[in-house]
C-alpha cells in the first residue's frame, strides 16, 4: 500500500471531518487498496476465512483424548439398612452369613475420573480432519477471488467515474462555444444581419448541450456516491480522478490463468473425496483406548481408593454395514456433480479470458478510430465555421458540425478509459488482477 493510501485509510478511520468537505486526488490504485480493506464485501471474505480456520481447529480437537472428572456428594436421611457381612473369625458354615448391626450412613461421596483415546475409527477421524483441511484451502482461495471481483468492481465505478467527470468538463468547454455563438447571433440578429430562425435553432442547441451537461453531472453525482459508499468513505467525499495513467497500459505477452476460484474447486473436489471415505468407515469398528480411576466412601459402611482401570473399547454398529452403502453413493454422487463443475467452470473460463482478450484489442482499435474521428470532426468545424463565415453554408451544417466535434470528444474519452477497464478485466479473467497491484492477500 501507498503512503498517500494509508494517509486516506487513516483519516477515514479517525472520521476528520475536513478530510469529507474537500476534493482529494485519489489515484486508482489507491481507490482498489481502500476497497480490499474497507469494504463489506472484503471483510465478509476474511471473515469466512476465519470461519474455516476454526471449523478446522474443531474438527482437529477430536483426535484428542476425551478426560472426564465427575464427582457426587450425597445426604441420606436414616435407612434402613440390613446388612449382612461374613466375619472371618465366626467360622461360619458355607453360605452362611453372620449377621452385624447396621451401620449409621447418612452420607455417600462417589469421585470417578475416565479418559478416552481414540485409536481407529475407520480412518473417519483422518479423513474428516483433511476434508476440514481441504474446505479451509478452498475458502481461503475463494477468498482471493472474491478480492478479484471486489478489485475490478472498484475499478469499473471509478473508471465510469473518470469518463462522467471528463464528459463534464468537454461538455462546459462546448457549453462555453455554444453560448458565445448565441450571443453573436444575437447581435447579428439585432443588426438585421441573421433571420431570427437562425438564432433560435443555437438557442435550442445550446439548451441541449445545457441538459446533456445537467445528465452528465447527474451521473458524476451518482457514480462518487456510489464509490464513496462502497469504499466506506464519507457520503459527501468528492474524488478528483488523476488522468495521467487512464488509457496507459502495457502489451499483452503471454496469457497465463491462474484463478484462485479454479484452484478452490480443486480442494473442494478433495474434500469431496474425503467425504467418500468418511462414509466408508462405517464398515469398520471403532477402537479406543481406555482408562479410569474411581473412589467411593460410604459413611461407616466402604470406602474403596486407588480403583484404577485400563483396556481396550471396541465398538461395532451392524446395523450401518448395511446402512453405510446409500450414504457412500450421496457421496460419490457428490463428488462426481463436483468434477463436471469444474469441468464446465475451467471451459467458462478460458472463454471468458478469450472474450476479454479479444475486448481489450477491439479497445485499442476503437480508440485508434475515434482519435481519428476527433482529428477529423475538429477539422471539418473548422472547415464548415470558415465557409459559413463566408456564407457558403446555411447555420443548420454549422450547428450539425459542431454536434459531431462534441460527440467525438466523448467518443475518445470514453475510448482512452475503456482501453484500462477491458485490459483489468483481462487481467481479473486471468486471475492476476489483485497481483497486478502488488497488493497481498490477507
Amino acid at each position: 500500500m501507498t503512503s498517500k493510501s494509508l494517509v486516506l485509510v487513516c483519516c477515514l478511520l479517525f472520521g476528520f471531518q475536513s478530510f469529507s468537505q474537500e476534493n482529494k486526488t485519489l489515484s486508482l490504485e489507491e481507490a482498489v487498496s481502500i476497497a480490499l480493506n474497507n469494504s463489506d464485501d472484503a471483510k465478509l471474505a476474511e471473515t469466512t476465512v476465519k470461519t474455516a480456520s476454526e471449523e478446522l481447529k474443531v474438527t482437529k480437537n477430536n483426535q484428542y483424548p476425551e478426560v472426564s472428572l465427575s464427582g457426587q456428594y450425597q445426604y441420606l436421611t436414616s435407612p434402613d439398612v440390613n446388612l449382612k457381612l461374613a466375619v472371618g473369625n465366626s467360622n461360619p458354615t458355607e453360605g452362611e452369613a453372620k449377621e452385624v448391626g447396621t451401620p449409621d450412613i447418612n452420607q455417600i461421596m462417589i469421585g470417578q475420573a475416565s479418559v478416552s483415546v481414540p485409536i481407529f475409527s475407520g480412518f473417519k477421524l483422518k479423513n474428516a480432519i483433511d476434508a476440514s483441511l481441504n474446505n479451509f484451502e478452498a475458502t481461503s482461495l475463494e477468498a482471493t477471488s472474491t478480492k478479484e471481483r471486489i478489485a475490478l468492481q472498484t475499478i469499473s465505478t471509478y473508471l465510469n467515474l473518470y469518463k462522467a467527470q471528463q464528459i463534464v468538463a468537454v461538455v462546459k468547454e462546448n457549453l462555453k462555444s455554444a453560448q458565445q455563438r448565441v450571443k453573436d447571433f444575437s447581435a447579428m440578429e439585432e443588426n438585421g444581419l441573421l433571420a431570427r430562425n437562425d438564432l433560435l435553432k443555437a438557442k435550442l442547441q445550446e439548451a441541449n448541450i445545457k441538459l446533456t451537461l445537467k445528465e452528465a453531472q447527474k451521473n458524476v453525482s451518482i457514480l462518487n456516491f456510489k464509490l464513496a459508499t462502497f469504499l466506506k468513505m464519507p457520503d459527501d467525499f468528492t474524488f478528483n480522478l488523476p488522468v495521467e495513467t487512464i488509457g496507459m497500459t502495457p502489451a499483452i505477452e503471454n496469457i497465463t490463468i491462474k484463478r484462485a476460484d479454479l484452484e478452490a474447486l480443486d480442494y473442494r473436489q478433495k474434500a469431496s473425496e474425503n467425504n467418500i471415505k468418511m462414509a466408508q468407515s462405517a464398515y469398520y469398528p471403532s477402537i479406543a483406548l481406555l482408562g479410569g480411576y474411581a473412589a467411593l466412601d460410604i459413611q461407616n459402611a466402604l470406602t474403596v481408593t486407588n480403583a484404577m482401570n485400563i483396556g481396550v473399547g471396541v465398538s461395532y454398529d451392524i446395523s450401518k454395514i448395511f446402512k453405510a452403502k446409500n450414504d457412500v453413493k450421496l457421496a460419490q454422487h457428490k463428488a462426481e456433480e463436483l468434477e463436471y463443475t469444474i469441468a464446465k467452470a475451467k471451459d467458462d473460463v478460458k472463454i471468458q479470458v478469450k472474450n476479454a482478450e479479444e475486448e481489450y484489442q477491439l479497445a485499442l482499435t476503437q480508440f485508434e478510430v475515434y482519435s481519428q474521428s476527433q482529428e477529423q470532426a475538429e477539422e471539418n468545424y473548422r472547415i464548415v465555421k470558415d465557409k459559413y463565415d463566408n456564407g457558403l453554408v446555411d447555420t443548420n451544417d454549422l450547428l450539425e458540425a459542431d454536434v459531431d466535434q462534441l460527440q467525438s470528444k466523448i467518443n475518445k474519452t470514453n475510448a482512452q478509459a475503456d482501453i484500462s477497464l477491458k485490459y483489468y478485466q483481462l487481467l481479473q479473467a486471468e486471475g492476476l488482477l489483485t497481483n497486478k497491484f502488488n497488493f497481498k492477500n490477507n
